[in-house]
Parts: C-alpha cells; structure tokens; sequence
C-alpha cells in the first residue's frame, strides 16, 4: 500500500469588509492524502457504518466504545474515543453534504455524551481552538483502490504545538483506516 501524507500551511485569501482589495489572512490547513487499496464504496462504508467505525476511529492505542450515525445532510455522528488511561473524548458532527463512496462534509465540535457541543477547553485544549470545524473528505475511485483526501482548518492563533497534534492523531486515525479496510470483512 502507498502511503502519500500532505501537511501544510496556507494562506486563504478572506474578503475584506472595506472598499480595499482582499485581505490576506493565514489558516493551518490539514490536508491529508491517502491511497488505499480498496474500492470507494468500502471507504466509505468504513467512515459511515457505525459498527466500522468503532473498529478503527480514533488515534493509535484509542478505542472508540461509541459510534452512532444517522447518514443524511442534518444527521448527526456522535462518537467517543477512550484514550489507552481510560479518559473519554466524545465529539459530534452534522453533516453538511454526503455524495455516496465519493464525498462527505461535516462539521466537527467536542461534544457530552448526550451530544451536547462543549468548549474544547472541557478536553484541556486552549481556549483558541475552534469549537467548531469543517472536515471533508474526499473519495476518488482509482484502478488500483481509492484515493483518501481529508481537509480541515484551524485559525492561525491556534497553538502550534496542538495543531502538530491533532495532525498526528489524524494520520494515526487514517493509518488505522487503513489497516481496517483491507482486513474487514465485507
């Protein structure tokens, strides 16, 4: 399996509210390109199938106990991950646009277990981090298995060190995807 993972920082062009030209204002963009060797329709049954989930969400040695997913534009994913001392991490996303085995759109906030959205200071990160993201992914068909692409943002005040480790639990989650989709059972 080749493995392709893109981090970087852009700058996204913001219009300004005056009669002056754009502004320019930075964001930390997580972009993340993966080339697994399954088709679309399995990734995608993998990131939108409860029971799939909890078998590989989650940064390396996390469990996820909870997984529920109600698949249409305004359903709800509510998850939890349990970290390897047992401290639970529950988040909950809408989704915003689902095009089957090719895309999905959704918002991504920590939550309660009841699904309630809470500040992220609640899981000790900084009172800068967003309480709300976009992530997308992407799914692209391919000859050989399917092309992975996740996009997401952060401010540019976000603290670097934290940003560093929301990537590498990122790549971690996706690294467990991709070990999950060529071993389950379909």
């Amino acid at each position: 399996m080749k493995i392709v993972t893109k981090f970087r920082r852009d700058c996204a062009y913001k219009e300004a509210d005056t009669n002056n030209t754009n502004t320019l204002s930075e964001e930390k963009v997580l972009h993340i390109v993966r080339k697994l060797d399954v088709p679309a329709r399995l990734v995608f049954a993998a990131l939108t199938e409860a029971d799939r989930i909890r078998e590989w969400w989650g940064p390396k040695n996390y469990a996820t106990p909870f997984a529920a997913v109600d698949l249409r534009v305004g359903g709800k994913f509510h998850y939890c991950m349990r970290s390897p001392d047992g401290a639970d991490f529950w988040g909950i996303g809408i989704f915003r646009e689902i095009v089957p085995n090719k895309k999905l759109v959704y918002t991504d906030s920590f939550s309660d277990k009841d699904g309630n959205i809470v500040p992220p200071e609640k899981y000790g990160l900084p009172a800068e981090w967003p309480i709300e993201s976009i992530v997308e992914v992407t799914l692209e068909e391919q000859a050989s298995g399917t092309l992975l692409t996740i996009h997401s943002s952060a401010p540019s005040n976000a603290p670097q060190d934290i940003f560093d480790g929301s990537v590498q639990g990122w790549n971690e989650m996706i690294d467990k995807l991709a070990e999950y989709v060529v071993r389950a059972r379909w």
